[in-house]
């Protein structure tokens, strides 16, 4: 007898530690390979974790609503052998000690190159075996950061490898092995839907292989992992591959199927697209958001707007709207106070700013950076516009000092012609507010029971529900549309 040791995996995102939602199974409980042992959840979702081998539960950690870190036992397995006799039964003679087989996988992992003879998690397995000195008893039963199918498939090698090696082959799971297991079993007739678990048919689409060309060394031809082991390898070595490529379509003819594709890349977080996560996700998480969305009718705003540009002295920036939303801002923060403000969670304090700072959101290559027009409240709109185009390309060029990037009390974020029809900003933490200006569009609108042509904008904008009031929020944007719709109020004192 033999014992197995399931660990908590990483289930997604770098969680450290998951909660115990639901426990499946209980001690002296019979499982099979597959079977739900566990709910963990996350502050994502809830994750549903299954039984790589078959065995009795001999002892489980924690109560549910109890935490667990990444990588601690969940469940302790008392297994055949150290592992279950289906899988000797899967585990053919092979030629080849699993020693190489573990070399061999772990420079193709490290090169992305060489023949394809094992699956790819199985191989992954193998490699970690023999770099750690670890034995198939023992580790997590999903491997952090991949799928839980693909981890079951590099768990299911490492067992049938041990297996072999504690039965004194030790030449054990060499791919003629397998294709001698290949050979014995029943491939599916015509027509006929093949017998497998979830778990293998989830396996088998993420590598892109057809069922109906495996043959199933289960009962009554169930095909097992095993025996996707088994066709990875025979089609790296014989003929032209069914795997990763299109199939002909049932129907006959010339016509393929899409390509199914598998593998990925891992992308570090790391730098200032960290620093943007971590910002986000505590604004996120210590801010509730409510976003209020009104339409503004621009059209005469867009005229002044395309007069002062034609008319403008050559050395005048070219005026975009938002310097005039600035100004607008100016003009209403004076009624409204509350909305100028940032508020410190932990000492309980909201602080009205007398100077406004309006922070712009700016898109860089490396990441969204908010730069920061200082007393736009002493900016005339010439001004607002120099100081807006100075600002975004120092920060696009990745120049922009600590001051400039620092200190906002308000924010506006807009994508231009790219602002779509609504969004749901995120505030700048820790001020209150948050501007999120859409595309302007012509749309048929009525005026005194006319349908006309008008160029119209919507206002998407964020308030934290701790400190401003929902009909504050609604008052506010009422009283910056109005400003907009009459662009001649923004330059009266």
């Amino acid at each position: 007898m033999g014992q197995y040791s399931f660990k908590l995996p990483d289930v997604g995102e770098g969680t450290a530690e998951a909660e115990i939602a639901e426990w499946r199974v209980k001690v002296g409980d019979r499982v099979e390979e597959d079977q739900p042992l566990v709910d963990m959840m996350t502050d994502k979702a809830t994750v549903e974790l299954t039984s790589p081998v078959a065995g009795i539960v001999q002892s489980i950690a924690g109560k549910a609503g109890e935490k667990a870190a990444v990588g601690s036992v969940l469940v302790v397995l008392e297994t055949a052998g150290g592992a279950s006799a289906d899988q000797h039964k899967q585990t053919a003679a092979v030629e080849q000690p699993v020693a190489v087989a573990a070399q061999a996988a772990s420079e193709q992992r490290r090169t992305g190159t060489g023949p394809l003879t094992l699956a790819s998690g199985a191989a992954h397995a193998l490699a970690r075996s023999a770099d750690s000195g670890s034995g198939a008893s023992s580790g997590a039963g999903v491997s952090a950061g991949s799928t839980r199918s693909a981890s079951r498939s590099a768990d299911s090698g490492v067992r049938a490898a041990a297996g072999a090696s504690r039965s004194g082959d030790a030449s054990a799971y060499a791919v003629s092995g397998f294709s001698r297991a290949h050979d014995a079993g029943t491939q599916p007739r015509r027509g006929e839907r093949p017998a497998a678990s979830p778990a293998v048919r989830r396996r088998a689409e993420e590598l892109g292989i057809k069922l109906q060309f495996v043959r199933g060394t289960g009962p009554t031809g169930r095909i097992l992992h095993a025996d996707l082991d088994a066709y990875l390898a025979e089609e790296g070595t014989s003929g032209p591959s069914r795997i990763g490529h299109a199939e002909p379509a049932q129907s006959g003819g010339n016509h393929y199927l899409y390509t199914k594709l598998a593998g990925g890349e891992d992308i570090p977080v790391i730098g200032l697209r960290r620093q943007i996560a971590e910002r986000m996700q505590a604004a996120k998480r210590h801010i509730p958001h409510f976003t209020y969305v009104e339409e503004v009718d621009v059209t005469e705003l867009e005229e002044l707007r395309a007069h002062l540009n034609a008319t403008r002295a050559k050395d005048q920036p070219k005026l975009t709207l938002l310097p005039f939303l600035m100004r607008a801002l100016v003009r209403v923060l004076r009624e409204f106070p509350q909305m100028n403000a940032t508020y410190d969670d932990e000492a309980g304090v909201i602080h009205r700013s007398a100077p406004v700072h309006i922070g712009m959101a700016v898109q860089t290559t490396r990441g969204l950076l908010v730069a920061v027009i200082k007393h736009a409240e002493s900016r005339d709109l010439w001004d607002c516009a120099t100081e807006v185009g100075q600002l975004a390309t120092v920060t696009r060029d990745g120049k922009a000092s600590r001051e400039q990037l620092t200190g906002s009390t308000i924010t506006i974020t807009s994508l231009g012609p790219l602002g779509g029809v609504s969004a749901t900003p995120v505030i700048n933490r820790p001020e209150v507010a948050i501007i999120g200006p859409n595309k302007i569009v012509e749309r048929p609108v009525v005026r005194d029971g006319q349908i006309v042509i008008r160029k119209m904008m919507n206002l998407s904008s964020s308030f934290d529900h701790r400190v401003i009031d929902g009909a504050e929020a609604a008052e506010f944007i009422q009283r910056l549309r109005a400003v907009l719709e009459q662009p001649a109020t923004i330059f009266v004192r």
